[in-house]
């Protein structure tokens, strides 16, 4: 059996942070999605997840400098589970997505197309 760790996100970039690492850039960023349903009582609700993502310059990505809060984004890559131990002793662990390919989806086209 094959095991898998792949995952793909569309959603709007929240806060974005773009660093120099050697001679490289890495952007570290966040991206909202949303999952629509209805409570038991019939009432649509909306769940806003945050996603922790990292993507490399230099990856099958769009320009990462080009990342910015507010925009729409699809990003695929595998998850990673960081542990680390806080002040008060006990065990964190924060996960995030390793991006494979990020891609800056254009949503001003499809709002002037009427779809």
């Amino acid at each position: 059996m094959e095991h898998l760790n792949s995952v793909t996100l569309r959603g709007f970039v929240g806060n974005v942070r773009i660093m120099d690492v050697q001679d490289r850039k890495v952007a570290n960023f966040s991206v909202a999605t949303n999952y629509a349903f209805k409570n038991s009582n019939g009432e649509a609700v909306i769940e806003t997840t945050w996603h922790n993502v990292t993507a490399w310059s230099g990856c099958k990505s769009a320009d990462i400098t080009a990342i910015r809060k507010g925009i729409a984004v699809e990003v695929e890559g595998r998850i990673r589970a960081n542990r680390y131990t806080g002040s008060d002793g006990e065990t964190r662990v924060i996960y995030e997505v390793l991006a494979r390919d990020v891609k800056i989806i254009d949503t001003q086209a499809t709002c002037e197309n009427g779809q």
